[in-house]
């Protein structure tokens, strides 16, 4: 398993995890030991390069579930 996956279990099953991560996210990735390429990718929110770097083939990733595309607001 990647240490990005590592992480990204930490801050699902950890209060404190999130909260660190809240408060500076910068630090509490670099104190996991997430790559700088890790970090930009969770930042960014960039799932194809969080699945990528993660081992995993981004044509695999869900496709998004969206159940108000008729809906204007």
């Amino acid at each position: 398993m990647s240490k990005l996956v590592d992480y990204l279990n930490l801050l699902d099953a950890e209060a404190v995890a999130r909260e660190t991560y809240a408060n500076d996210p910068k630090v509490a990735m670099t104190v996991f030991g997430l790559s700088a390429a890790e970090q930009q990718a969770l930042l960014s929110g960039d799932k194809t390069a969080m699945a990528t770097l993660a081992g995993i083939d981004p044509s695999e990733l869900p496709l998004p579930q969206v159940d108000n595309m008729n809906e204007t607001y």
